[in-house]
């Protein structure tokens, strides 16, 4: 289904302006059953390589995710809204129909080739100001073999800001297992789970960088009714799935090198130009020196 689903990202990506290609995305996403969401779930949080860097594919792809993670907190009961037109905000509002609480929250995909990784790349602090006074919480979904394994100062961070780090493969198990939030059932300690780990931590740990997340997982295992073997079961068959699509990650770029050594010299000169954007970045600082016209003296 994720194939199916990037195809028809890829579609509507090549005409319209960014606005409108939103809504379409919104309303393909809107269309599709719980199932279908459930299986892209699985697979969002990477972001494929066949989408260039940097490109208009590669920002849809990420407002996508923006729409999947706002159906994915209706399904677990909410409401929940992605932004459209954000400026200095959280991607993704959501409210506690039954429990009248409110949060924040913002989907990080990465790629499998991205190497470096640091605190601003996961907006911890900015989650912490945008959650203001407005909502009592703030929710950061990442892939959770992306997250740093022993220390990071994100980890820190979200102690500090009381940021919920949770992860698709975390939002997976909670949608399979058919959590919703009901009048009885609340899903709100997940939320708060970095204030409580700070609070039942000695003080020496949260002012450290030590990675948290086994006692995320014992959280959400409590909260999902099973043992935390089970939980680590999951998240097992989650790294054998992303071990497999990372070998299909491979093979596109072995592919694309094979490709590409087949090239003519004026094909690899052009594709190189291509590749850099300079004719675009000509284009846009003409247009920015036009637009400046004349200096009076």
């Amino acid at each position: 289904m994720f194939y199916k689903f990037l195809n028809k990202l890829l579609e509507i990506s090549q005409a319209g302006s960014f606005k409108e290609q939103t809504l379409k995305i919104v309303k393909y996403i809107e269309s599709l059953g719980d199932n279908a969401i459930k299986s892209i779930v699985k697979e969002i949080g990477t972001i494929p390589e066949c989408i260039k860097a940097s490109s208009s594919e590669e920002k849809l792809f990420s407002k996508a995710s923006d729409i999947i993670l706002s159906r994915c907190f209706n399904m677990l009961g909410m409401q929940s809204e992605a932004l459209h037109e954000r400026a200095d905000s959280a991607d993704v509002v959501t409210k506690s129909v039954f429990h009248k609480y409110s949060l924040v929250a913002d989907a990080k995909c990465f790629r499998m080739s991205r190497t470096a990784k640091n605190q601003k790349d996961f907006k911890v602090d900015a989650l912490g100001n945008w959650r203001g006074g407005n909502n009592e919480y703030a929710v950061l979904v990442s892939p959770y073999f992306q997250y740093p394994k022993e220390e990071s100062q994100i980890y820190k961070a979200a102690l500090d800001n009381n940021v919920c780090l949770l992860s698709w493969e975390h939002i997976s198990i909670l949608l399979e297992k058919n959590i919703r939030e009901s009048e009885f059932f609340s899903l709100e300690t997940i939320w708060n789970s970095s204030k409580m780990i700070a609070r039942n931590s000695s003080a020496s740990y949260r002012n450290a960088k030590t990675c948290f997340l086994p006692q995320v997982n014992s959280l959400i295992a409590k909260k999902v009714g099973i043992d935390i073997s089970q939980l680590k079961k999951l998240l097992s068959m989650s790294r054998h799935s992303i071990i497999v699509r990372g070998n299909k990650e491979i093979n596109h770029c072995e592919e694309k090198i094979e490709e590409i050594k087949k090239f003519s010299k004026e094909q690899a000169i052009n594709e190189l130009i291509k590749e850099t954007k300079l004719e675009e970045k000509i284009h846009v600082i003409a247009n920015f020196i036009l637009s400046l016209g004349e200096i009076d003296e």
